[in-house]
């Protein structure tokens, strides 16, 4: 089994884990909210693991772990099974955006400055989350009244709840994902589960 082979089953497995911290999260760490018509909102932590496993993984693979962890976590839940598709959809986007802010403007894996590291985490995660905020109430509108076939009215207030929980969430999450990354981040190098490529440090320092 050659590098390439070996790197990426590596990234699989840690997709496959951080999947189920997400999915653990959003599950047993929530707070719902009812709403009439059988529906709900919630308050959760979920998102914070998305955009963690951006941060470690990358915007595909990272994508893909929160896509799949929230999605399992909607599937296994009956008020939120049919919002399912919409879930997949917008985790993957959150971990696209955080990871190509993260990996491919700041290049923070060809960094060992850690307030150059701090800042651009942060700013990544505020990025990722920023989308959910604005897509999420705006999307689940659309699709509960013109997928699901909900009243006008019941999609509307769901989506006014939704926009409150969802920055509330996202408040939380980045200052939680924020401090766990950059405190794992040392020991995980010590561990070369993140690689850093010290010859582009010059570069990525300047731009700071």
């Amino acid at each position: 089994m050659n590098n390439k082979e070996t790197s990426t089953i590596m990234k699989l497995a840690e997709t496959a884990i951080l999947a189920a911290l997400c999915y653990v999260s959003f599950t047993f760490l929530q707070i719902k909210i009812p709403v009439p018509g059988g529906d709900a909102t919630s308050l959760h932590i979920g998102n914070a693991f998305c955009v963690l496993a951006a941060l470690l993984l990358g915007g595909v693979y990272g994508g893909m772990a929160g896509a799949v962890g929230m999605t399992i976590a909607d599937l296994m839940d009956p008020v939120y099974i049919t919002g399912a598709p919409k879930t997949f959809v917008l985790k993957l986007c959150i971990g696209l955006i955080t990871g190509l802010v993260a990996h491919k403007v700041a290049k923070i894996n060809e960094s060992t400055d850690k307030s150059y590291v701090f800042k651009w985490s942060l700013i990544a995660s505020v990025a990722g989350l920023a989308f959910n905020v604005v897509a999420d109430p705006v999307v689940g509108f659309f699709y509960k009244q013109y997928i699901l076939g909900q009243p006008q009215e019941m999609a509307a207030v769901l989506a006014k709840l939704s926009a409150v929980t969802t920055f509330v969430n996202a408040v939380v999450s980045v200052i939680l994902v924020v401090f766990i990354y950059n405190a794992l981040r040392p020991a995980l190098i010590k561990m070369n589960l993140i690689q850093i490529h010290p010859v582009q440090k010059d570069k990525t320092v300047s731009a700071n």
